[in-house]
């Protein structure tokens, strides 16, 4: 029942929903909230990073009533829904009644969060337009800047009208005297360091987690966390934590769904596809891996052990994991494997992403650890045993043959996120398989006379065991073992004749 009220809620509401909103939304994930932050928040000078206390525990369900009566008239839908939020909740074996908030886990909380913090997408689009001044493709530059781009300029042109009179040696003294010239241009400010004649605002939303960047002054993002306090307060029933919800400076890390996010401010100048010189980084957004994640990740699996030495350094030491020592060969390879590329799936976009070789490399020595525990044998020998051109590889027989496994070795920077929709998907759902039967009705395909793209019907029987193989759907049953057989309406048909 709440798959199919996600449903309709979705196909009301996820169209017009905010393009600043990425949690539990269909082609949206963590990726593409990251990605949009790396598009858009360029040039900003401060981050407010947002955090609502208890936010799904403190939705006011009167609210939440009101945001779906304004897009849904019926009432007896409504009537479900308000069963759906006073349904309460069962702990250590006692019933608790529920007054405010949607209950974590179940299949529409996700969607009727985005519809209540629609409100706040909303407020901000509208606090954005009345923030925004001047056009960034428009803004005034310092004038010492454009007088030395001037300069630079006239200096071409009147080396442009005796170019072909001049002798080489004249050519390359000239165009070093301009090279010297474009370098000292691009170590300058081109931008006024307090502009007050352009202020800007990006926002990002991913579920209860939002980041703000700021082209503007601390003063600017103070007002801004006053004024979303009291509109959260005031109009939503929400809290914005005080502590959490930080003002930081984009030279610092900000810290936004598990990656640290930060404004480039380097110099260097990087020659461009078209041959331009330029700051190739000034102003760029920086995703970046903490490298708090990755360890503790470490220790979650058990992989390392952590040492202080005598001058007080922490030496990392990968050891085995006894728990994995009666798997076989390759269903060890595949734990570490699957761990592996668990965490490098979801930093594979970071600038950074290299550092996730790191948390490969003590793995892969703690794997070899945990087979030499297995074999009773040295880490030397596991290594001389597995170890191909430099791959770490595993042999396995299958019905199909003998197949090889590897050990991940490239960890590069994706220019792409993942398009595997992980967010979308609740707790409940299953991934479909090929033969499962909401996989065979979505093919539209009858199986027993091979049309296609028609409204197959199923076909049901008790047992097996009852089947003769006296018909051609008797036969195909009994072929492909299911008690079901999609079929087209015809066929369907023919199918009772027989009875």
């Amino acid at each position: 029942m709440q798959e199919v009220v996600r449903m309709l809620l979705e196909s009301i509401y996820d169209s017009t929903s905010s393009d600043r909103s990425h949690g539990f939304r269909q082609h949206r994930s963590c990726h593409t909230a990251l990605k949009q932050i790396q598009n858009t928040f360029t040039g900003a000078t401060w981050f407010v990073e947002g955090d609502i206390t208890a936010c799904f525990d403190s939705f006011d369900h009167h609210i939440l009533i009101d945001l779906l009566r304004k897009r849904i008239d019926d009432e007896k839908f409504i009537a479900l829904m308000w069963k759906f939020l006073k349904a309460g909740y069962m702990e250590q074996w006692q019933f608790h009644s529920t007054y405010s908030g949607v209950p974590q886990g179940s299949g529409i909380s996700p969607t009727l969060a985005n519809i209540y913090l629609s409100e706040l997408d909303e407020y901000m689009e509208d606090y954005k337009a009345n923030f925004k001044i001047g056009d960034s493709q428009k803004r005034k530059r310092v004038r010492s800047y454009t007088r030395f781009e001037g300069q630079i300029t006239r200096l071409k042109q009147a080396n442009q009208k005796v170019w072909n009179q001049l002798s080489k040696e004249e050519k390359m003294q000239r165009a070093k005297v301009v090279h010297h010239l474009q370098t000292d241009k691009l170590r300058m400010q081109a931008y006024p360091f307090r502009d007050k004649t352009y202020k800007n605002l990006q926002y990002v939303r991913f579920a209860d987690d939002f980041l703000i960047g700021i082209a503007g002054s601390k003063a600017d993002a103070e007002k801004l966390k006053a004024d979303l306090t009291v509109f959260l307060e005031e109009k939503m029933k929400l809290k914005l934590s005080d502590t959490k919800t930080k003002i930081t400076h984009t030279t610092q890390k900000a810290r936004f769904l598990g990656y640290d996010i930060t404004v480039s401010h380097s110099q260097a100048i990087k020659r461009t596809k078209k041959g331009y010189r330029k700051r190739a980084y000034k102003g760029m957004v920086m995703l970046l891996v903490p490298h708090e994640n990755w360890a503790s990740k470490l220790l979650e699996y058990k992989a390392i052990r952590i040492k202080r030495d005598e001058k007080g350094k922490d030496q990392w030491r990968a050891i085995h994991r006894g728990g994995l020592i009666n798997l076989t060969d390759i269903g060890i390879l595949n734990k570490y494997n699957a761990e592996v590329r668990g965490l490098y799936n979801y930093y594979c976009i970071a600038n950074n992403a290299n550092v996730i070789g790191n948390f490969a490399g003590l793995m892969k020595h703690s794997m070899l650890k945990t087979l030499a525990g297995k074999y009773r044998t040295k880490v030397k020998k596991i290594n001389a045993r597995y170890v191909k051109n430099g791959t770490f590889t595993v042999q396995y027989t299958t019905k199909r043959g003998v197949k090889e496994a590897t050990f991940p070795r490239s960890f590069t920077k994706q220019s792409k996120p993942l398009t595997l929709n992980v967010d979308a998907l609740p707790a409940y759902r299953r991934y479909e398989r090929k033969n499962s039967l909401a996989a065979r009705i979505k093919t539209g395909m009858c199986e027993l006379c091979g049309k296609v793209g028609c409204d197959v019907e199923m076909h049901q029987v008790k047992r097996l065991k009852d089947l003769r193989g006296r018909n051609q759907w008797e036969l195909v049953m009994l072929d492909i073992r299911r008690k079901t057989l999609a079929v087209c309406h015809d066929c369907h048909d023919k199918i009772h004749a027989c009875d």
